[in-house]
């Protein structure tokens, strides 16, 4: 009982700096709407500025002041960050700000590296606190019981700002309706820096906090954001003490998880998310969410079908690609085959994204579900590749059915957590089910057939299958299934008003798009010759959404031009340069700075734009003509 006592006092000390971090990620996405995926790399770079200024300033007022100092730097970075870039991309569609706050977490974790090295490194013990309280006949750390204090004091000082002055007043009238404060006369600029300012704040004090408890590393913005999303999904997005809750009960679940249940202690968080996002799906404290916003794939400009020589273009760049592997080497057509498979599962998540209007976070599920189908289909039941690559995406076919039925009846940025967190629970069961999936060992093994072994022969198959798979979902796009699917996308009661069954045909859509992820998922398991957790994992589901960004979200292909922009640079980089986070990092907000629709959707805006003016050109020539006349 008394280890259990302590036990429970170790989880509140977790929940205290869980709890700054995501209740400063809540307040900025309420006000700027703005899912903020730099958040954690400002929770890193406030444990690393802490424990520079704690090593350099001297006594108990520098250690403390060095903390706050470093939450002060924090935020004065993510104001200037709010500055120059984010307010250059608020009227872009929403989820080009995920994709430069991506970028700026790229920059951030090699610049960590350069500045402070490789190594972890163990900050001091806090002044005054470095002793331990007998609990129950159990020692417990002073500074744990400094930080469960702790908690409860930030939570009174919030509720305090928030209800108690003008300045907190005009940020809960902008997170119900930010048009209506700009329509008042409120300058939304400084109170979005301000809002932006303050959440860093809280996220790098909130790292700086965790130095006495934990080594500092460049890996820790990563490991953080996912649980500070949890948080904030379970507690309800907007609300600071939603946030509070959910800490303490996320913290508490990783606490005793290990104990009670070590066998689920990795997707235990993900579970219970999943399980408060289909019983209310705004969050335990949130509120349901307004009309929406203009959603992911609507275009002011009808899309429509290629022309005839739009046809033979096309045409004629893939068969460019397909005599690659008369003039390239092995490793450039491995790269190649490479690129060409991600293609395809960009592809795949654009059309739920673009078509449905459904942006998922955690489509790497059946990537790495189609993978594992096509590892199961050749290890284990004898299968030749040919056959097992029809039978693996049967897995990530089954996983989307299955995920996609709970997933489309949630919609937004919740729609969005509940794919990360089946993806999640799909990568814990492969990560610890070792009988079956090998665990972090992977399955190795898989290899093709003898006619596709050598790289010539695999590189004509990835293009030939990914050529296809992407020519099938831009057929669906204007299909009449593709038009329903844009009806319940842009209006939700007028396509229920003219008999469209929204639920059905989005969870179609959703089996769709998991079912090519799949096949791209086979693919890449024959290309590596084995499978690992890794390619159901986040990083894989970022990098889908990264090429469909950079792709262009408005157009219809989009993301083949992102998937070969993206996927190439980062594997060139990556043979260039050690530092090539960090320049991948910056051209993603570059690009995204200059081409707010995308790579493909400015090229499309710029060709209406010309079209638009030439007829008017044509008119004033003409009418010039006949004045003369």
């Amino acid at each position: 009982m008394e280890f259990l006592v302590v036990q429970f006092l170790t989880g509140l000390a977790s929940a205290a700096s869980l709890f700054l971090v995501a209740s400063g990620l809540s307040i900025i996405f309420g006000v700027t709407r703005i899912v903020n995926f730099a958040h954690g790399a400002f929770y890193m770079l406030g444990a690393y500025l802490a424990y520079t200024l704690t090593e350099r300033l001297e006594g108990a007022f520098g250690f403390w002041g060095g903390l706050v100092l470093a939450g002060l730097a924090v935020a004065a970075l993510g104001a200037l960050l709010e500055i120059v870039l984010l307010r250059r991309i608020y009227r872009a569609p929403e989820l080009f700000q995920l994709l430069a706050t991506f970028g700026v977490t790229l920059m951030v974790q090699d610049l960590v590296v350069v500045i402070w090295g490789p190594e972890d490194l163990v900050g001091r013990r806090a002044p005054g606190l470095r002793g331990a309280v007998e609990v129950f006949g159990q020692m417990v750390p002073s500074y744990d019981l400094f930080l469960i204090a702790l908690g409860p004091v930030v939570l009174g000082l919030l509720w305090l700002v928030f209800k108690r002055t003008r300045w907190g007043v005009l940020v809960r009238a902008a997170t119900q309706d930010r048009d209506m404060v700009a329509a008042l006369g409120v300058n939304q600029k400084w109170l979005f820096t301000s809002v932006f300012a303050l959440g860093v704040f809280l996220a790098g004090l909130g790292g700086a906090l965790q130095i006495p408890r934990d080594a500092v590393s460049h890996a820790m913005d990563l490991r953080v954001i996912v649980e500070v999303f949890v948080v904030v999904v379970i507690g309800g997005l907007g609300s600071v003490f939603g946030a509070f809750v959910a800490a303490i009960v996320v913290s508490e679940l990783n606490a005793f998880g290990i104990l009670v249940m070590p066998k689920i202690s990795l997707v235990l968080v993900f579970l219970v998310m999943a399980a408060v996002l289909v019983v209310r799906p705004w969050g335990l404290f949130g509120k349901p969410e307004g009309p929406a916003r203009q959603a992911p794939g609507v275009s002011i400009r009808p899309w429509r079908p290629f022309s005839p020589g739009e046809r033979i273009a096309v045409a004629a760049g893939v068969a460019l690609a397909a005599l690659l592997p008369l003039v390239a080497g092995d490793y450039a057509l491995t790269v190649g085959s490479e690129i060409i498979i991600f293609a395809l599962f960009a592809a795949s998540l654009h059309f739920l994204m673009t078509v449905g209007g459904l942006a998922s976070f955690g489509h790497a599920a059946y990537f790495g579900l189609g993978a594992y189908g096509a590892a199961f289909a050749a290890k284990a039941a004898g299968l030749p590749m040919e056959a097992a690559l029809l039978a693996g995406p049967l897995l990530g076919l089954a996983g989307a059915a299955l995920f996609g039925w709970f997933c489309v009846r949630l919609s937004g940025v919740y729609f969005a957590m509940l794919t990360l967190a089946f993806a999640q629970i799909t990568w814990s069961v492969a990560f610890q089910w070792v009988e079956v999936t090998g665990g972090d060992n992977g399955i190795l093994g898989v290899w093709p057939s003898p006619w596709a072994a050598g790289p010539r022969g695999f590189y004509w198959l990835a293009l030939a299958v990914s050529a296809a798979g992407i020519a099938a979902l831009r057929v669906l796009v204007f299909s009449p299934f593709g038009y329903g699917l844009r009806a319940t996308r842009d209006s939700v009661l007028r396509a229920e008003a003219i008999g469209i069954d929204r639920g059905r045909v989005q969870w179609t859509a959703f089996v769709i798009a998991g079912t090519f992820a799949g096949v791209a998922g086979a693919l890449f398991a024959f290309l590596k010759g084995s499978v690992f957790p890794e390619n159901l994992a986040i990083p894989t589901s970022v990098d889908g959404l990264v090429m469909v960004l950079l792709g262009g979200i408005e157009t219809v292909s989009g993301a083949v031009v992102g998937a070969l922009v993206y996927k190439a640079l980062a594997i060139w980089l990556m043979s260039q340069t050690e530092l090539s986070k960090l320049v991948l990092g910056a051209v993603i907000v570059v690009l995204v700075v200059a081409f707010p629709k995308g790579i493909v959707g400015s090229v499309e805006e710029l060709r209406a734009r010309r079209n638009r003016s030439e007829p008017n050109g044509a008119a004033f020539g003409a009418a010039k003509m006949e004045a003369a006349e």
